[in-house]
């Protein structure tokens, strides 16, 4: 089995989180109506929208041989969006790349959010996620998190706000 480590993102890792976003969400170029492909395939490809996120995060990354090959953003309370409440803390932009999924990266990396949270005394964790993720919202749902609202469409598909108390 290839051994995956992981640790704290860093400033450094910009560019291989950036490739790695690119990769990780590609997939759903086909399930996206309309330009919600041209959309989304725009927001990957700007960098300056994943250094304001990196920024305003604690930052996890899994990674086999220094190949960064999963990540996932935990940002803390009180930086609302229109999404977030200002109270809650949230978890961004969960993603594996193609070729290591099924073995359990996303999951930790998820975890390592919300023992973080925890850590950090947060209350409530949040993620938003869509009905073309299914296995997103499996593993979210298999760690406890509800479905705490629908939110409008992003991309021309439907996405719900689920919850987790802490």
């Amino acid at each position: 089995m290839t051994p995956i480590s992981y640790r704290c993102a860093k400033h450094e890792d910009v560019k291989q989180l950036n490739d790695l976003r690119i990769a990780s969400y590609s997939e759903f170029e086909k399930s996206l109506p309309g330009d919600g492909w041209a959309t989304l395939n725009a927001n990957l490809h700007d960098n300056n929208k994943l250094k304001e996120v990196l920024n305003n995060s604690h930052a996890f990354v899994g990674e086999i041989y220094g190949r960064i090959v999963g990540m996932a953003f935990l940002v803390s309370n009180g930086n609302p969006t229109t999404i977030y409440p200002a109270e809650w803390s949230y978890i961004r932009m969960v993603g594996v790349h193609p070729d290591f999924r099924g073995k359990g990266i996303g999951k930790k990396l998820t975890c390592m959010c919300i023992d973080n949270a925890r850590e950090n005394g947060e209350k409530i964790i949040g993620l938003h996620t869509s009905e073309v993720m299914n296995t997103a919202r499996y593993l979210y749902e298999s760690l406890g998190f509800t479905v705490y609202k629908e939110i409008d469409r992003i991309f021309g598909v439907r996405y719900w706000l689920y919850k987790m108390n802490l």
